[in-house]
């Protein structure tokens, strides 16, 4: 492959070649990228068994893909094992990675120092697959996020009273003091919301004059509004007098959010599906909107009206579906769900009616008593929030060296 480094582009005419081509080691690597990519790409995915050993096999007497996807978990030497995928594929290839480790220098390693496109730490999702890996696929440049964090995460129960507010609640616990981030949890529902009175928080009424004068806004307001939980969650809401709602001024909405994400690595908003126009502003702007939905005809008919809907513009496909209360007296099961979604759900939270009623009058997470729930929360937080390896604090030696040759980037591959 030395040789051909300073060669063009093939004719890629000249061969019937693949578009995109993966191996992966495992049934949940291959499902991610299904998912992930599905939507995007139709049927030139093909995925087979045997990762980067299979990969160099296979391709020692094909043609290489424009695209290939390879797994590198169980290899004692993954930097030696992608160096000898390099002899055997052709320099324009867009090589895109999946493996164990999770520390920045090995992330440097594969794509500054072996020239590949994108690397994944395991576990993968259907959302880090088609955030990351998705532009490659499509021969588009991947857009670049301007910041770590200042992210919106909206959580909005298909009907009234499947556990959205549960849900949010627990995820931004989750976020801030399991995952040791940033985060505030934001109730735009100023008259009746509940996710201070979960967590036993008097609101203030910092959130009804940002949102009247938006003007006033600033990181300073934006914090000092915000009612601390713990050194890093903090809830913004609001208790105001039933009667008219209050009003919301134009652009205060992008104004606050704005704010919010100077202060904070995650914004998890609590938002109903109603025609109100601060709760629209949000949606659009979410980084991932997050449905919960109960085992019922009703919530299956609203789940598939709101996943219909436009994606804002820094979204992916489509939204995260959390089947709740799943074994309910009556409800339907799992796979009737899934059967009239025509789609997997990507969380499922079990009837536990016990706990989670305990937790809200106590006013204290469901999530600190552990179990179903809160292994229902952290796989709903690595789907939804996927914080690249720049931005993780793992910090593990890979044990390995790189390949013992002269160049510097093995794989020439097309932004």
């Amino acid at each position: 492959m030395d040789g051909a480094l300073g060669a063009g582009s093939p004719d890629l005419r000249a061969v019937e070649r693949q578009d995109v081509l993966a191996f992966v080691t495992d049934a949940a690597v291959e499902s991610a990228l299904r998912d992930g990519l599905s939507e995007l790409l139709d049927q030139s995915l093909e995925v087979r068994r045997g990762g980067i050993r299979a990969a160099i096999t296979a391709l020692q007497r094909a043609p290489s893909p424009r695209v290939l996807v390879v797994d590198v978990s169980g290899e004692e030497q993954p930097l030696t094992a992608l160096g000898k995928l390099s002899d055997v594929v052709e320099p324009y290839v867009v090589v895109l990675v999946i493996g164990e480790l999770s520390d920045l220098d090995f992330y440097r390693a594969v794509t500054r120092g072996l020239g590949v496109a994108e690397y994944l730490a395991r576990p993968v999702t259907r959302d880090t697959v088609a955030r990351h890996f998705g532009p490659f696929a499509l021969g588009e440049a991947p857009t670049v996020e301007g910041v770590l964090g200042g992210r919106l995460l909206t959580v909005t129960g298909v009907r009234g009273g499947v556990g959205a507010t549960t849900v949010a609640v627990n995820l931004a616990w989750h976020f801030g003091l399991v995952a040791h981030r940033h985060t505030v949890l934001l109730d735009p529902n100023v008259q009746t919301g509940t996710a201070a009175f979960m967590l036993n928080i008097q609101p203030g009424s910092g959130l009804r004059i940002a949102l009247e004068v938006p003007e006033r806004i600033d990181a300073l307001l934006a914090e000092r509004a915000a009612q601390p939980v713990a050194d890093r969650l903090h809830v913004l809401a609001a208790e105001e007098k039933l009667g008219p709602s209050p009003a919301c001024a134009p652009g205060a909405s992008a104004q606050l959010l704005d704010a919010l994400r100077r202060r904070y690595n995650f914004i998890v908003a609590d938002v109903p599906f109603a025609p109100v126009a601060v709760y629209r502003d949000l949606l659009d702007a979410a980084y991932q909107r997050i449905l919960v939905m109960e085992p019922s005809l009703a919530a299956v008919r609203d789940t598939l009206r709101l996943s219909a809907l436009p994606s804002g513009p820094s979204q992916t496909r489509r939204p995260v579906v959390v089947l709740n209360r799943l074994g309910r007296p009556g409800g339907l099961t799992r796979r009737q769900v899934e059967d009239a979604l025509q789609l997997k759900v990507d969380i499922v939270i079990p009837e536990l009616p016990r706990q989670l009623s305990t937790a809200a009058t106590l006013g204290k997470p469901a999530v600190t008593r552990g179990g179903a729930f809160r292994t229902a929360i952290t796989d709903l937080a690595r789907q939804v929030a996927f914080t690249h390896l720049l931005d993780s604090g793992a910090n593990q030696s890979t044990g390995d060296t790189a390949p013992a040759r002269s160049r510097w980037h093995l794989f020439r591959w097309r932004r």
